[in-house]
């Protein structure tokens, strides 16, 4: 662990130490809540003040005094995703207050939150069910969690014929997409890129992981482009479809995060030239 003060250089007031300053505040009164009991110390002599001694905070995450004090103080020190990890530990955090702390702090949190899929609440059912445009939710590896009527006509029915539906599986593996989409090649192009960029924080996890090896062995176009790793942020636009009963559609994408649901995307596909 590396970590040096900026002595005798004066702080300038440019975003990066504003965001120190917002962290070593954070972090402070992130610390002043966490009782002696609540993070499993005893108790011990009478405090002048509430919360936890930075030294205790300091040995509970196995890192020096100086070095914490420093991190409060919005000094300029170099600290692991690891550690930021075991701080948001020992102070508790809550879900919200740790992506809070992890995006000031500019890394990616290891033991980033896991959305399960399969607790998505009634309410977003509702939700989607209540667009009248094409829309469906797909989780961290793409599977389509809900859907509604209008995008389960403009696929043919795809989802409800498939009890596990998953975007890449039927992009890849079901011979309709490719008579469904047009321009299947350069969609199929770009959805790979698309998917590593999604994917990059789960490529450890077993869901992706089972994912990507079936594609990968059943799907040739597939492994081409994953070992191209190109990454591109997933973009709204044109998405054109030549339907079997309905002749050519063509629609505008646009995406959503879920505010309550970070791992969660919200796409609806609106009626456009």
């Amino acid at each position: 662990m590396n970590a040096s003060p900026q002595a005798g250089l004066p702080a300038s007031p440019d975003s990066s130490t504003r965001r120190r300053h917002a962290l070593g505040e954070f972090v402070r009164a992130a610390r002043a809540r966490i009782t002696p009991q609540m993070a499993g110390l005893p108790e011990g002599m009478r405090r002048r003040t509430p919360g936890l001694r930075r030294e205790e905070v300091a040995q509970l995450c196995g890192i020096s005094v100086t070095w914490y004090t420093w991190i409060e103080q919005g000094r300029e020190v170099s600290v692991s995703p690891a550690v930021w990890a075991r701080i948001a530990g020992v102070l508790q955090l809550a879900r919200a207050e740790r992506a809070y702390l992890f995006e000031l702090a500019e890394c990616a949190d290891p033991q980033h939150p896991r959305d399960d899929g399969s607790e998505a609440p009634g309410l977003l059912r509702e939700c989607v069910d209540a667009i009248t445009a094409p829309a469906y939710v797909l989780d961290r590896a793409w599977n389509v969690l809900v859907h509604n009527a209008s995008m389960s006509e403009l696929f043919d029915d795809w989802p409800i014929r498939d009890p596990q539906p998953n975007l890449l599986r039927y992009i890849f593996l079901d011979p309709a997409a490719r008579q469904l989409v047009v321009d299947w090649d350069q969609r199929a192009r770009r959805v790979v890129a698309e998917f590593r960029a999604d994917a990059g924080a789960h490529l450890d996890e077993p869901d992706v992981l089972t994912l990507l090896d079936e594609l990968n062995r059943d799907s040739d176009v597939f492994a081409h482009w994953w070992t191209r790793h190109a990454v591109v942020e997933r973009e709204g636009g044109l998405r054109e479809f030549q339907h079997p009963s309905h002749g050519r559609l063509a629609y505008q994408q646009t995406t959503f995060r879920l505010a309550t649901h970070p791992d969660l995307k919200l796409v609806m596909l609106l009626k456009g030239a």
